[in-house]
């Protein structure tokens, strides 16, 4: 028996446990010889020390309760359930519910990643320009590779989603295209060549979006960055 069916037949023995959702690469449909199956076990409190966390080459299993589940707090594991499999649940729908809270961003919470992502990217943009400016190019690489996760971070939060793992930065786009340009722009295999001439565009999708004042409020080093940008 497979290690994700044997850990499926004990999770459905055992009455103490209300879900199994699966996440990775098993999940999106992107395995290798070399992964492992991620799985979230959802249990009651008095169920944890028996499902507890296992950590092998064939398997990464965390256990958790309803409680625990809901918690959106930690903001970079979150994108771990995107594209995630309830392979379990007996809470009538409540886990898929769980699954979907971690995954999709609130209105509120796009909007406030939205300016404060916005700001480390422009932030970083100014650092690789003075950079560059001063006669300091390769610092200013340095700070445009640095720029490319508030790039994803901040395109991503604008259209009300997480920013992908870089593993599955192709998958999302394929998977869940954004608006066109940013699907092509984003790209893995361009994106790090295309921090600084993609300002622009992000800038005034930012406008749009109601962020102008995160914008304005660097004063004359947005003009710098974009005079860089052409």
């Amino acid at each position: 028996m497979d290690v994700i069916e044997r850990l499926i037949a004990d999770a459905e023995a055992d009455p103490d446990v209300h879900g199994v959702v699966l996440t990775g690469s098993w999940a999106r449909g992107l395995a290798t010889a070399h992964s492992d199956y991620d799985v979230t076990v959802v249990v009651a409190s008095t169920a944890l020390e028996r499902w507890r966390r296992i950590r092998t080459a064939r398997l990464d299993q965390a256990a958790v309760t309803a409680e625990q589940f809901a918690d959106t707090s930690v903001h970079w594991q979150r994108y771990a359930y995107r594209g995630a499999r309830i392979l379990l649940d007996r809470l009538g729908g409540g886990v898929a519910e769980l699954v979907a809270k971690q995954s999709i961003p609130t209105e509120r919470e796009a909007a406030g990643w939205s300016r404060d992502f916005l700001d480390a990217y422009v932030n970083q943009l100014y650092r690789a320009v003075k950079s560059r400016r001063d006669g300091s190019p390769a610092a200013a690489r340095l700070d445009e590779i640095e720029s490319v996760q508030w790039l994803l971070a901040t395109v991503f939060a604008l259209h009300g989603r997480l920013r992908p793992y870089n593993r599955y930065l192709a998958w999302e786009l394929a998977t869940y295209p954004l608006p066109e340009p940013w699907t092509a722009a984003l790209a893995p295999e361009h994106v790090a060549d295309r921090v600084l001439t993609l300002f622009p565009e992000v800038a005034e999708l930012a406008r749009r979006r109601g962020h102008g004042a995160v914008l304005d409020g660097w004063g004359g080093d947005i003009a710098l960055i974009l005079d860089a940008a052409r």
